[in-house]
């Protein structure tokens, strides 16, 4: 499938606390509402039965991974669920290697120019500000001036719905959203309607 990282101002489905036998069911909501990128942080119950579930029923056109990860045993155990998304909240010159080694896409954390120049050294082409309310728009309109204009930024961390527009000015490639678009209160119907609200601010 195409690269989906590059598309137009992506979002990734940031799924922390899903259980496996709902996985099916939320990817399916997501895939119907347009969402085409999904990760499902470590720190989640068994988040590679999840991971599994949800590349056998929507891989073949769906972005699915971990997010979360800090090591590279769990890059591998990613790739052993049918994973091809790592997403980190940190700066892993490993995790990166061990990434790109296994052909799956990687996006590390990076809260500062020197991380994000080691990602970029590492091999990374997707980058994670994190955590992005904390860090701001003015930051990232900064780190944009400086960075390779094929290196990607994708805000995460509370970011709100309605300031997705002026991310996108300041150079946000897209996004990775969690609470805002799934919790595990919600039900699938509300999962579905947040992904078309969120999706129509872009």
């Amino acid at each position: 499938m195409a690269d989906v990282l590059a598309t137009n101002r992506p979002i990734v489905a940031i799924l922390r606390g899903l259980q496996p036998d709902r996985a099916v069911a939320v990817g399916e909501a997501l895939h119907r509402a347009g969402i085409r990128i999904i990760e499902v942080p470590l720190n989640s119950p068994d988040p590679f039965a999840s991971i599994a579930a949800l590349a056998a029923s929507r891989g073949s056109d769906c972005l699915i991974g971990a997010g979360t990860v800090l090591t590279a045993d769990d890059v591998t155990r990613t790739h052993q669920a049918g994973g091809r998304l790592v997403v980190s909240p940190s700066c892993d010159v490993e995790v990166i290697r061990r990434s790109i080694a296994l052909g799956l896409n990687v996006m590390p954390g990076i809260a500062t120019p020197t991380e994000a120049f080691t990602a970029i050294g590492a091999g990374a082409s997707n980058l994670k500000l994190f955590p992005a309310s904390v860090l701001g728009i003015a930051f990232l309109r900064a780190i944009r001036e400086v960075l390779p204009q094929s290196v990607r930024v994708f805000p995460v961390g509370g970011i709100g719905a309605g300031e997705l527009r002026e991310w996108i000015d300041a150079g946000a490639a897209g996004f990775g959203i969690g609470s805002q678009l799934f919790r595990p209160e919600f039900s699938t119907e509300e999962i579905e309607a947040r992904a078309r609200a969120l999706l129509r601010q872009l």
